[in-house]
């Protein structure tokens, strides 16, 4: 191949995500490809629809964020682990998405204690495949609606030590929370040390410079144990819960 050639296989020889041909607009595709959109949005419901009703039966669960590319071996496997094991036997479900490394360590926690464990996968050129701890396992072919899943059905977010994946989940969470698109939705960063970089930029320099705001800042909350996690989804769920109680705004006529 020349090295100046362009093909479907990308960078690394693979074919494109799913999502890639949704997304990839150069303004002058024919009037077939342009009148496809509006049938794409079909089927978008659809996946959409899917995950509403598989997870409508979970009543109250976590979402459980980090590397798939941990191997089972390093001390943060045990501790995810041991995180979701502990919120397991607090009665709460697991969500992840459903791959290996720090996902495949939350659902085999959950399932040590016999918490739902749940998996919500993804559809990537670097096959992805469910892990085998696993009991209710959904397949997404779009991110954005493997998203709405994740928030959708959980009182809490754990970011645990991962890649970009994980820090879009991180950022995203912390967008919705500052737009008040969800309300009391903890986002528990986990791991001694793990973030302290990431903090101290966000201090020293968003701070700093007045593009974010403290409250902004105090979204981050942080965790070093199981029980601490714990402690910190308690409180929030009991905030919710009474928040729940409280008349909401009625949708528009």
């Amino acid at each position: 191949m020349s090295p100046d050639r362009v093909d479907d296989a990308g960078p690394w020889g693979e074919s494109p995500a799913f999502d890639q041909d949704l997304l990839l607009w150069l303004g002058a595709e024919p009037a077939d490809v342009r009148a496809a959109d509006a049938e794409r949005v079909r089927e978008i419901a659809e996946e959409f629809a899917r995950g509403f009703d598989a997870l409508s039966r979970v009543s109250r669960a976590v979402t459980v964020f980090g590397s798939a590319r941990t191997a089972s071996e390093h001390p943060d496997y045990a501790l995810v682990r041991e995180v979701a094991a502990t919120l397991g036997r607090a009665g709460f479900a697991i969500i992840t998405g459903g791959g290996p490394g720090l996902m495949e360590a939350a659902n085999r926690g959950a399932r040590d204690t016999g918490a739902l464990s749940v998996g919500c996968n993804i559809e990537l050129p670097r096959e992805q495949g469910l892990n085998p701890y696993v009991d209710l396992g959904l397949e997404f072919r779009h991110f954005f609606a493997r998203k709405v899943m994740f928030v959708r059905y959980a009182c809490a977010f754990v970011i645990c030590p991962g890649g970009f994946g994980t820090l879009d989940e991180l950022f995203e969470a912390l967008t919705l929370i500052q737009t008040r698109s969800i309300r009391d939705f903890p986002v528990i960063l986990l791991g001694a040390g793990e973030w302290d970089g990431l903090v101290g930029w966000l201090r020293e320099r968003a701070l700093a410079d007045g593009r974010i705001s403290a409250g902004d800042l105090g979204l981050l909350l942080r965790a070093d144990t199981p029980a601490e996690v714990l402690e910190l989804v308690e409180k929030a769920h009991r905030r919710q819960r009474a928040q729940a109680a409280m008349p909401r705004r009625r949708a528009p006529a």
